[in-house]
């Protein structure tokens, strides 16, 4: 390299650094040109390209810099980054694994593949890309996605761990404490996740992704001002912040069954930003859980009607449409398919769509792909059942057995109490003392009634917590009955498991679950503690149905297993069965616990 063109590239690099790629591109494009086999003039013009948005030329680029220089890892992840912004992920997860194969211990291949496997859902991938560079320390960035990937998992206490270990290294950046709380959060450990979040805020990290984290830890804790409060620090700092937006409009509705003053902030981010898909998103889906469907459409079609729509903003066109329109429905659902093929929601959403449109073979693929990427999806399963009972496909009765595997028992007496009724009686008032809002929370399957907001195994009331030793014994029996079998539900029994959240419902006379699944589960259930008198007037008020799907089909596909609820017992059921509830008359309410169980 001569003198000349070292002098050019580190001006260059000068320039790149200060934010002024355009001026780069220009020196560089004539350097690379005059020395074409020039790894650092090549690379360097492909990161300036990228920078002012032409991302075929950064391709054309970086490819050529990764041809001159086979030993570099880093090119390959630029090029990566560049693939990724064309829309070309299968390529861009190629590039950073070759980044690998060059240097396998290559801190930032290994952060950036891991992180898009997380983000593709595929967690247990990108803990085998990040578990050979944390063991026995570890660099702070790739512990960081190690515990990403932990906590995307469920293995919660794990991630709080690694989270714990960066943030104890000397100087260590803000930013890792966040991650810390985020994992806490997860968890349920809202004390702690507050404390942390108020740490990273002192030391000046006030970032609005911060004070989200602090306001939902502080309304799991039930300071609902507070928390509206953290929400609205987080606005400020980020007017177009749609998660946040997201959790202020679901607070301000459970506590007020408002939904104009639920959308006030937020209305006036899409004022401000009429195009912004994220915004209208949250937008339609508070609309639509508050009963609109034409206001939540409406609400959307702004940003699906443009050439370049978010294929999210589609898919959720199609999930409000789709009740009223099947035809509609498809039609976004698969112009999001077109764009975004291997995403779990846009292949979820185009199954349903597909069985509302009376498309059940359609329909069966995509369920069967999702259950392919995600082995063990429950939402998958329910899907790919649903497409069978459509179709004829014996194959339905299998999964759907509901002598076999949907069983009623009766809980056991918590020690301490002399009898099932007494702990019953405790338990109410206990559960009653919770449920402090007044209406759904958004994007949950209850409709007119409340819902806890933090698992029921944190709390340190004795009644609640008796609820753990009343329903051990009945699942584990549940379990020996199901026995062993080559069906996705006996396959993954072991005989033990664990239980994956614990929460507490209670309708309003009219109030009813919408049937539904549960994806992240194996067995669910329903647990009565309270029920209204109407439960035993006939007429199956109040009743557990199952079968009927929660989403339109053509033909329509009624339920076709009922289960009658008494207080003290116990009902478990396949997570990816259909099940829902029938609204009841009268002025008691209807008291219930539910959780998910999981092999362990």
């Amino acid at each position: 390299m001569t003198p000349d063109a070292a002098r050019l590239l580190r001006t260059a690099a000068g320039l790149l650094r200060s934010g002024r790629p355009t001026e780069a591109v220009a020196l560089l494009t004539g350097l690379a040109q005059a020395q074409p086999r020039l790894f650092d003039a090549r690379r360097l013009l492909g990161l300036a390209l990228h920078a002012v948005g032409d991302l075929p030329g950064a391709e054309r680029e970086l490819k050529a810099a990764s041809g001159l220089d086979k030993r570099s890892p880093m090119v390959l992840v630029e090029l990566a980054g560049t693939l990724l912004a064309l829309g070309r992920e299968v390529e861009a997860e190629k590039a950073l694994r070759a980044a690998l194969v060059r240097d396998r211990r290559f801190v930032p291949a290994a952060g950036a593949l891991a992180r898009y496997l997380i983000s593709k859902g595929w967690a247990a991938e990108a803990l085998k890309v990040s578990l050979p560079l944390v063991v026995g320390g570890g660099d702070p960035v790739i512990l960081s996605v190690h515990a990403e990937a932990l906590r995307a998992l469920g293995r919660l206490d794990e991630s709080i761990e690694v989270s714990r270990r960066i943030v104890a290294l000397p100087d260590a950046d803000p930013v890792f404490a966040h991650n810390l709380a985020v994992s806490l959060l997860d968890a349920e450990h809202f004390e702690e996740t507050e404390l942390t979040a108020n740490q990273v805020i002192r030391q000046g990290a006030s970032t609005p992704e911060t004070w989200r984290v602090r306001g939902r830890a502080i309304q799991g804790l039930d300071r609902y001002d507070e928390a509206e409060e953290s929400y609205r620090q987080a606005l400020r700092r980020r007017p177009d912040f749609a998660p946040a937006h997201r959790d202020l409009a679901d607070l301000i509705w459970m506590r007020t069954g408002d939904v104009a003053a639920a959308g006030e902030t937020l209305d006036a981010a899409i004022a401000l930003a009429p195009s912004d898909p994220a915004l209208r998103i949250v937008k339609a889906k508070l609309l639509d859980f508050a009963g609109d469907i034409d206001a939540a459409y409406a609400a959307i079609l702004p940003v699906v009607s443009r050439p370049d729509a978010d294929p999210m903003a589609d898919i959720s066109a199609a999930q409000i449409i789709m009740m009223k329109d099947a035809r509609r429905g498809l039609q976004h659902a698969r112009r999001a398919l077109a764009h975004a093929p291997d995403d779990p929601m846009v292949l979820t959403v185009c199954a349903e769509a597909s069985l509302a449109a009376g498309l059940p073979d359609d329909a069966a693929r995509l369920a069967q792909a999702l259950g392919d990427m995600s082995p063990g999806n429950q939402q998958a399963l329910g899907l790919l059942a649903t497409a069978w009972r459509a179709m004829g496909d014996p194959r339905y009765g299998e999964l759907y057995d509901y002598d076999a595997f949907v069983k009623t028992w009766r809980l056991d007496t918590p020690e301490g109490w002399p009898s099932l009724d007494a702990w019953l009686a405790d338990m109410t008032r206990s559960l009653n003392g919770l449920h402090n809002l007044e209406a759904h929370p958004i994007g949950q399957s209850l409709r007119r009634g409340t819902q806890t907001s933090q698992s029921l195994d944190r709390s340190p009331d004795p009644a609640i917590l008796g609820l753990f030793e009343a329903i051990r014994q009945p699942i584990g029996r549940h379990i020996e009955a199901l026995g062993r079998g080559r069906d996705p539900l006996r396959a993954r029994a072991t005989g033990r498991f664990r239980l994956n959240g614990s929460w507490s419902v209670r309708l309003k006379p009219g109030g009813r679950h919408v049937n539904h699944v549960h994806p992240k589960g194996w067995l669910s259930s329903a647990c009565y503690i309270a029920l209204p008198d109407t439960v035993d007037a006939g007429g199956r008020e109040g009743w557990i149905a199952f079968g009927e799907p929660g989403i339109p089909t053509n033909p329509p596909l009624p339920a076709e297993h009922w289960v009658k609820p008494e207080s003290g017992m116990l009902v478990l059921f396949p997570s990816y069965m259909w099940h829902g509830t029938a609204p009841f008359s009268g002025e008691q309410t209807r008291l219930t616990c539910a959780f998910d169980v999981v092999p362990a």
